[in-house]
C-alpha cells in the first residue's frame, strides 16, 4: 500500500466487528479527553496514560473480538490516522 487512501479500506476490514470498533471509539475518546486535560491543567504526566488508553482498548478488541493482529504492528502511522478517522466517522454517524 502506497497511500492512506489505499490503506483505509484495509483498515476498516480489520475492524469489521462492532465491539472492536466500539472499544477503539472508547480508547480514542479517552486519548482525546486526557490530552485535553493535560493541556488544560499542565499535568503533563497524564500523557503517559495515552498509549495504555489508546492501545489497551484497541488490542482487547483485536485479540478477543476481532481475532486478528492490530494494523499498528505493520502500519503504525496509517493505523493511528485510521483510528482518528474511524472515530470521526463513528461520531458523525457515517460508520456504525
Amino acid at each position: 500500500m502506497r497511500s492512506f487512501a489505499e490503506f483505509y479500506p484495509y483498515y476498516l476490514g480489520e475492524h469489521a466487528n462492532r465491539t472492536n470498533r466500539r472499544l477503539h471509539f472508547i480508547g480514542t475518546t479517552l486519548v482525546i479527553a486526557v490530552s485535553a486535560l493535560a493541556v488544560a491543567t499542565g499535568r503533563w504526566r497524564l500523557l503517559a496514560l495515552l498509549p495504555v488508553l489508546g492501545y489497551g482498548f484497541a488490542w482487547v478488541g483485536h485479540f478477543f473480538f476481532e481475532h486478528n493482529r492490530p494494523a499498528t504492528f505493520t502500519h503504525p502511522l496509517w493505523s493511528l490516522i485510521g483510528d482518528f478517522r474511524m472515530w470521526w466517522e463513528m461520531l458523525t454517524g457515517k460508520l456504525r
